[in-house]
C-alpha cells in the first residue's frame, strides 16, 4: 500500500530508549539534545515578532516564484551587514519555507531518480530522509579528526562515481561544528569541477563560531556551481520562523540556467508567495543588532553543552549498551 521510499524504521533507537528509561526511573536527566532556543532560555522580541504579524501589507496578493523583492533585498542586506559581502544580487536568491524545502528543489534540480549526493559522515541524519523522498541516493564520503576535524578527500575520490551529481559540504558541520577551510573550499571546488558536479553548501549555522571569530560565506563561491543554504530560523533564534533560502553562484552561464529551472520549481511548488513573509526578514535582518544578545546567548549555551557533552557522553553510552 506504501511506497519504498516511506520504508523507514518507525520504533525508537537506543539513545530514546534510554532516555526514556532513565525518565521513568525517576533520575534528573540533562538532554544535550535540545536544541529549540525558546527552551533554552533564548527568546526573541515579542513587539517585532507580533508587529510583523500584523503588517496590513499581508492583505495583498502578489506572488512571486523567488520570493518578495523585498524580502530578498533583506537577505542581501543581511550578507552585507553581517558578512561584508557587496556582490550578492537578490537575482541570485530563492525564497523557501524551509532548508528542507530548499533541498528538495536543488536535489530535484540536479538528479534524476537513483542519481547521487555526497554527503559528509557524521552530519545531518535527515539527508538520507530528503535524498529518499526525492528518489536520490545518498553516498556518505568520511569527516577526519586529526587536530581538528577535515574532509577525507581521498575517501570523497572513491566516493564519486558516473551518478554523483553534487557534494553537500556543512560549514559548520552539524554535529562536529567544524567549518570549510580555505584550503579545502579550493579542494572543493577543483573536485567539483574535475566530476562536473555541483556543490550544495548549508551555512544555517554559519554566525555561532565556538571561538566567535567570522568565517567566509559560500555564496560568493565563483568556481564551481554552487547552492548555498540558508534561514532565518538559525540566524535570528527564532525556530518558528521558517524562512530560508538558496543563493545560487558560480560560473555565469551555469547559474542563470539554475535560477531559471529553479523559479519553476518554485512557481510549481512554493507555498511561500503570501505577502505576510515580508516583514519578518525586513524587521529581523535589519534589526539584527536586537538579536545580538539572543544569538551570543545561544553561542554560550551550545559552548556549554558541548563541555557538558564530553563529561557525560560515557555515562550515556554505558546506559545505551545495557538498554
Amino acid at each position: 500500500m506504501f511506497s519504498h521510499r516511506t520504508n523507514w524504521r518507525l520504533s525508537p533507537n537506543a539513545l530514546t530508549r534510554a532516555i526514556e528509561d532513565m525518565r521513568a526511573s525517576g533520575q534528573e536527566i540533562l538532554d544535550l539534545t535540545v536544541s529549540n532556543p525558546t527552551e533554552a532560555g533564548i527568546h526573541p522580541d515579542p513587539e517585532i515578532v507580533l508587529a510583523a504579524l500584523a503588517n496590513p501589507e499581508a492583505m495583498r496578493y502578489d506572488p512571486q516564484p523567488r520570493g518578495l523583492l523585498e524580502a530578498r533585498q533583506a537577505v542581501c542586506h543581511y550578507y552585507r551587514e553581517s558578512h561584508d559581502i557587496f556582490d550578492l544580487a537578490p537575482e541570485r536568491l530563492l525564497l523557501t519555507t524551509s532548508t528542507s524545502e530548499a533541498y528538495s528543489y536543488v536535489f530535484r534540480l540536479l538528479c534524476n531518480p537513483g542519481e547521487e549526493i555526497l554527503v559528509p559522515k557524521p552530519s545531518y541524519p535527515l539527508f538520507e530522509f530528503l535524498a529518499g523522498l526525492a528518489d536520490v541516493k545518498p553516498v556518505p564520503y568520511p569527516l577526519l579528526y586529526d587536530h581538528g576535524w577535515q574532509i577525507d578527500f581521498d575517501s570523497l575520490y572513491k566516493a564519486a562515481t558516473r551518478q554523483s551529481r553534487a557534494v553537500i559540504a556543512v560549514h559548520p558541520n552539524n554535529p562536529t561544528g567544524s567549518y570549510v577551510s580555505a584550503s579545502e573550499a579550493a579542494a572543493l571546488n577543483a573536485f567539483s569541477l574535475d566530476y562536473g558536479l555541483a556543490l550544495i553548501v548549508d551555512e544555517v549555522f554559519l554566525d555561532y563560531a565556538h571561538d566567535g571569530a567570522p568565517r567566509n560565506s559560500f555564496v560568493t563561491n565563483a568556481d564551481a556551481l554552487t547552492f548555498t543554504l540558508s534561514g532565518v530560523s538559525k540566524i535570528s533564534a527564532l525556530p518558528q520562523m521558517k524562512l530560508a533560502w538558496v543563493a545560487t553562484s558560480g560560473p555565469q552561464e551555469a547559474v542563470t540556467e539554475a535560477g531559471a529551472r529553479l523559479e519553476i520549481i518554485a512557481d510549481t511548488q512554493s507555498e511561500l508567495e503570501s505577502q505576510w513573509v515580508l516583514e519578518y526578514p525586513i524587521q529581523l535582518l535589519l534589526q539584527r543588532q536586537q538579536a545580538g544578545d539572543r544569538i551570543e546567548r545561544g553561542r554560550e549555551t551550545k559552548q556549554c553543552h558541548t563541555a557538558l557533552l564530553q563529561i557525560d557522553f560515557e555515562a550515556v553510552s554505558d546506559s545505551m549498551r545495557r538498554s
